[in-house]
């Protein structure tokens, strides 16, 4: 091959691996890089901070499974991206980081926007690189891709300095062997151990009440049909995580629906009562768990998993089968054709029972009010969007709201920040998951102060005419703060109060983007109907909701399911074990 300029390969490189989307900022220190992507076939998205440009990459990854690509300049360009890579480490999304950096002789001398991008972002990447010689460059590059999407998967960034993309070198493109053997330590395990996955058949066919709890790694391996052919051949209810959902559709009759925190009453007591827990691709984190010495108690458990360091972390198992969730679970599932489960008058009558606590206490609000009620919104959305939108949230109540309210029916179908609980997510993740699915409607479920800490790429959106759709439930607090507040600290409001605010529809209209309200019951379905008929530019539709309205069920944090603080009227006994068959 001729010889070429590392700005160049680089870009032959995302050529090669078929990206079609960057989305980023230039600057100094990757400049060589803008220019080489001048001419070249990709939809470059030029946001308007380093921030929304990485969840925007997050939001196109989870909305597709494909590698997101994100790019900044160095220093505060490419510290600006380590809250993004953070979310999308703690979410397990495969992101690819490329940011520029001082010339190499430059490096350590303090020189102008010149930081430790690789040491800074290590503890938050699944791996990273600092690119010193030119020879390495397409091959790093290579393995950044192989290592962001396989196993399982992650943000790594690729820290190159201005003067690599200068200099010229006749490269040839490495291939995936050539990546393959350049990381001989790095060899995920997908098939799972046979052994294993016969133990566990083994336990479920023996099971009178066993239950189904999947996290976001059944979404990364796109294992739904396995999923719902184990819960229909062996009669076990499915419980997911925040993650999690969508890989179970949620309409069907064995959905437990959310379990944890702020999951439903039915799913928190299947699981506290269940004698097997099947988790997949789940990892046991303290917001489902709650106080760990409670959790599951009369349970032998099952992990499936494609992180071998997620296993036994926080909740020791019985059965652990390292592999991608897909194929582990193809195998059980032959297993289990083998042989019928062994109590089929016990697991009817589990499931009779969750049916009962299903009708006793289902999620609920106040539905007479006279002010508009955040679930009543949520609702609403879910039928004018017939409950086929992908829905994308920030973090808080309206968080929880949108997770417990609308429906999920499919994969990808809601992307949110899980672990890392970072503000600011929903927007820019939204319009990330538009561009990467313009045949969906794409609807960001934001509470008023998650979505002021992005508001700057609306402008993005209008630029582009990515007709994203934002529902603020504007209650005028850091709603999810105030609540633990009146819970735990005696209802002393202390610095949550969000009533100054701008107009949220002539700030939209500011930025050219369309803005509408409702103030009532009544509005809220005009304003969703007219928003649903625009299609040339984003929507900013504020509702303005019961100020004080909880979330609720609520396990409060380290707490056992048992003391589930349940809405007034509920009627279910959180206290009571029940045991059957």
């Amino acid at each position: 091959m001729p010889k070429k300029r590392g700005a160049d390969i680089i870009v032959d490189v995302l050529l090669e691996e078929k990206v079609d989307t960057i989305f980023g900022l230039p600057g100094g220190a990757i400049m060589e890089v803008y220019d080489a992507l001048f001419n070249a076939p990709f939809k470059n998205i030029l946001t308007r901070h380093e921030l929304a440009a990485c969840h925007m990459a997050d939001g196109y990854a989870r909305a597709t499974g494909k590698v997101g690509v994100v790019m900044a300049t160095s220093g505060p360009g490419a510290t600006n991206l380590v809250t993004g890579l953070a979310t999308a480490h703690m979410d397990s999304s495969p992101i690819v980081a490329i940011t520029g950096q001082v010339p190499t002789h430059y490096i350590g001398t303090d020189a102008f926007q010149e930081a430790d991008v690789t040491g800074i972002t290590r503890p938050v990447t699944k791996h990273n690189f600092l690119v010193t010689d030119i020879k390495d460059l397409a091959l790093i590059l290579r393995e950044a891709f192989y290592i962001a999407r396989t196993g399982r998967p992650g943000p790594v960034l690729v820290d190159i300095p201005k003067d690599i993309t200068q200099q010229v070198y006749d490269y040839k493109m490495p291939t995936e062997k050539d990546v393959e053997d350049a990381l001989p330590g790095y060899k995920p395990h997908y098939e799972g151990n046979i052994a294993q996955i016969k133990k566990a058949a083994k336990l479920i066919r023996q099971a009178k009440r066993p239950v189904l709890y999947v996290g976001g790694g059944a979404v990364a391996s796109e294992a739904n049909k396995e999923l719902v052919k184990l819960a229909e051949l062996a009669k076990i209810p499915v419980t997911t995580t925040l993650m999690g959902k969508g890989a179970f559709p949620e309409d069907h009759p064995l959905a437990l629906h959310m379990l944890g925190m702020h999951g439903t009453y039915y799913a928190n007591m299947a699981v506290y009562n269940c004698d097997l827990l099947i988790a997949v691709g789940a990892r046991f984190d303290d917001r489902v768990t709650g106080k760990i010495d409670e959790f599951a108690p009369e349970a032998k458990i099952i992990h499936i998993d494609i992180d071998p360091a997620s296993i036994s972390k926080t909740i020791e198992v019985d059965v652990p089968i390292v592999g991608d969730v897909k194929k582990v679970l193809q195998k059980l599932i032959k297993q289990l054709e083998r042989k019928p489960i062994e109590w089929e008058e016990a697991r009817e009558s589990w499931l009779k029972l969750i049916e009962k606590w299903k009708r006793e206490n289902p999620l609920t609000y106040d539905r007479k009010s006279k002010i508009i009620k955040p679930e009543y919104v949520v609702e609403e959305i879910y039928k004018a969007t017939k409950g086929e939108a992908i829905i994308t949230a920030g973090v808080g109540q309206h968080q929880m709201w949108a997770a417990m309210f609308y429906k999920y029916k499919f994969p990808r179908q809601f992307i949110n920040s899980g672990g890392l609980g970072t503000m600011g997510f929903g927007f820019p993740a939204a319009v990330g998951a538009k561009i990467a699915r313009p045949d969906k409607e794409v609807i960001a479920i934001e509470g008023d102060g998650s979505f002021l800490m992005n508001i700057q790429d609306i402008t993005t959106a209008v630029q582009y005419r990515i007709p994203v759709k934002v529902a603020i439930l504007n209650n005028e607090f850091l709603g999810m703060v105030r609540q633990w507040q009146e819970f735990f600290y005696d209802s002393r409001y202390s610095s949550v109060c969000l009533s100054t605010q701008p107009d949220f529809v002539k700030l939209a209209e500011s930025f050219g983007a369309v803005g509408l309200r409702a103030t009532k019951p009544s509005e809220v379905r005009k304003v969703l109907d007219e928003a649903m008929s625009i299609n040339d530019r984003p929507v900013i539709m504020d509702f303005a909701v019961d100020r004080e309205e909880n979330v609720l069920p609520m396990v409060p944090a380290g707490k056992s399911y048992r003391e589930m603080i349940l809405h007034p009227g509920e009627k279910g006994e959180a206290e009571t074990m029940y045991l059957v068959g």
